[in-house]
């Protein structure tokens, strides 16, 4: 396929609406990555440019061409326990508050990997009676069709390569014959891990509050001032005491709420 040339015209015009719609900050440099991975869908449906391609999103009514932009722009690269140590945090504070009931929210959950992680473990815990059997997790994302692949709970075996053979026959199905080299979620780890669309950009009153947040690896896509609205909002879904987890590079978490450090990138909320 040939290259199209985006202009900076063209390009500031993009820069603007997804910051505006999903506060995602394009850099200037961002550019040529906008370019690679716009240009092959636009030449798939046929237009003759990128300012085409801009008319065709902000035409749209129902928004579909919208969603496969944000999708297209936004890296989902995940897999299961990933930053182990926050796991191994979060399953030290509870074991010491050993709580009746937990709500848990993975809240850029992408395609589920981090929701399904945080299922095990509660599953682990409880069994062991560390917590009540009073537990769930919301996974919420952006992208509609992160959150389809989400529900199905169907992935690579490489994305499980740091869950143990012991997880993996407790908690997970093999796939054999034409599903060989798949893993699926078992029913009853699924029934425990709901999904649901959220832009954290907008008001997110309406999930209810938790008493465990993990936000990670998501507020790099922000510039400084949509970072504090973002774990600010994020933050008042936290209950007082309730652990708030972000990755571990993203340094110093830009907020007014009091936040407990306890180890790179894991808080408790005063």
């Amino acid at each position: 396929m040939q290259e199209l040339p985006l202009s900076e015209q063209v390009f500031a015009q993009i820069r603007g609406l997804m910051h505006e719609s999903i506060g995602l900050d394009l850099a200037p440099h961002k550019r040529t990555l906008v370019s690679a991975r716009l240009g092959p869908r636009i030449q798939r449906l046929g237009l003759r440019d990128f300012d085409a391609y801009l008319h065709r999103v902000c035409s749209d009514s129902g928004g579909g061409e919208f969603q496969m932009m944000v999708d297209l722009l936004t890296t989902h690269e995940t897999y299961f326990f990933r930053e182990p140590r926050h796991f191994d945090v979060m399953e030290a504070e509870l074991s010491e508050r050993r709580p009746a009931s937990l709500r848990v929210w993975s809240a850029a959950s992408s395609f589920g990997d981090e929701a399904y992680s945080l299922a095990m473990l509660l599953s682990e815990l409880a069994a062991r009676r560390v917590i009540g059997r009073e537990w769930s997790v919301l996974g919420t994302d952006i992208s509609e069709r992160v959150l389809r692949s989400a529900i199905e709970g169907v992935y690579p075996a490489d994305r499980l390569r740091h869950v143990s053979e012991e997880r993996l026959k407790r908690h997970c199905l093999q796939g054999h014959g034409e599903s060989e080299g798949l893993v699926a979620m078992r029913p009853d780890l699924k029934a425990r891990v709901s999904f649901g669309q959220a832009n954290l950009c907008h008001s997110v009153q309406g999930v209810g509050l938790f008493d465990v947040v993990f936000l990670r690896n998501v507020l790099i896509y922000f510039d400084g001032p949509t970072k504090t609205e973002v774990v600010e909002r994020v933050l008042a879904q936290l209950k007082p005491g309730g652990l708030f987890f972000i990755g571990s590079a993203e340094g110093r978490v830009p907020c007014a709420a009091s936040l407990v450090p306890i180890t790179p990138g894991a808080f408790r909320k005063a």
